[in-house]
């Protein structure tokens, strides 16, 4: 047994909480196990590394949870309330905070209901018009204040973005088609050159900012009666430090995967009318920006359906993919159907050069 599995199975044990009558749900995602139990959830970053992603050593996973809590603050302080160690005890048992080695960490939260999920919001109807502009203001708000970070973003983090997405939707041809996914890579690259002048201005002019980094609808919550964005990026300066327009398109994008293209302007017009961004800055990077996170989000899901235990759950992850992947193309090839109610979108011409869908 590893020490982390021992972790593992201490966090899973109704008893270490003092409440043995109590279960503890557990959640797993790419990066750490949240365990669910009475009014809390803990959360532990799993020994792993990714691309962009590494927590094999206890000093990173020590880092990354002071780092999650510090930047989470910012725009979900009710929720994120401490770093705690978990420790073993001169008899060999494992205890929160105890004064033996400190065999892992944990950033500790306040649980909400999955009800409360801006995502099952989505699927069951109770998104309204007054939460989205609500929310809008509430990351204009957010964007206004975060960190200025030039040294990130700009034309070189958006080809970055474009190169690993074209990496990792190669990795799953069997459920991607291979001829879709490289004229989408075509066609980003070559709007990316059109565009590269503007995404420079824009990160010259502090419009590249320590941002949310994954803005979906799952990362979002109704918590006290307001919006609420947590989760945000903790381990990648790169991922999280972003053009804000680029961090708002994940959100936008999302909630056009969810068929709730209706609501789109409204975040967007909610968000311009409460921060410094001009509409007139709109024809350029948005519709680009808009088609890489869709891209991400198709290689996510095209890898969460081979993780499926059932047919039926892999064909539907399967789709979900296969939507994201079309929708990507979208943004690039057909302006007008972003559907975003400003006139400046419709005004940029579609890629000259374009592959044909």
């Amino acid at each position: 047994m590893t020490v982390q599995q021992e972790v593992i199975d201490f966090l899973a044990c109704p008893e270490s909480y003092g409440a043995p009558g109590t279960a503890v749900e557990i959640i797993e995602t790419h990066g750490s196990l949240i365990f669910l139990h009475d009014e809390r959830a803990y959360k532990l970053k799993r020994a792993i590394a990714y691309a962009a992603l590494d927590f094999l050593t206890l000093d990173k996973r020590e880092r990354a949870c002071h780092a999650e809590l510090r930047l989470n603050r910012r725009t979900a302080p009710g929720i994120y309330l401490e770093v705690r160690s978990i420790t073993r005890r001169s008899d060999g048992r494992l205890a929160f905070d105890g004064a033996g080695e400190v065999l892992d960490w944990v950033v500790v939260m306040r649980r909400f209901p999955q009800t409360a999920l801006f995502e099952h919001m989505a699927l069951t109807g109770q998104l309204t018009p007054t939460l989205i502009q609500t929310l809008g203001a509430e990351i204009a708000r957010f964007h206004a204040f975060a960190e200025v970070t030039p040294e990130f973003g700009g034309s070189a983090g958006i080809r970055w973005a474009i190169e690993s997405n074209h990496q990792e939707m190669s990795r799953y041809p069997q459920l991607l088609d291979g001829e879709t996914v490289q004229a989408l890579y075509r066609d980003q690259l070559a709007l990316l050159e059109r565009q590269a002048p503007t995404l420079e201005q824009r990160r010259n002019s502090g419009r590249v900012r320590r941002c949310h980094g994954d803005m979906r609808l799952a990362n979002i919550c109704l918590f006290e009666g307001r919006p609420t964005l947590f989760d945000g990026i903790e381990f990648s300066d790169r991922i999280a430090c972003i053009d804000v327009l680029y961090d708002l398109a994940f959100v936008l994008m999302d909630l056009q995967h969810h068929h709730l293209g209706a609501l789109v302007p409204l975040l967007l017009r909610a968000y311009l009318e409460s921060g410094d961004e001009s509409p007139d800055c709109l024809p350029l990077p948005l519709p680009l920006f808009l088609s890489v996170r869709a891209a991400t989000r198709c290689f996510t899901l095209a890898g969460s359906a081979l993780r499926q235990s059932t047919p039926r759950a892999r064909q539907e992850k399967t789709a979900q993919a296969q939507a994201l992947l079309r929708q990507s193309r979208i943004y690039l090839l057909d302006h007008q159907a972003l559907g975003l109610d400003f006139p400046q979108l419709s005004q940029t011409s579609p890629l000259s050069t374009r592959s044909q869908p």
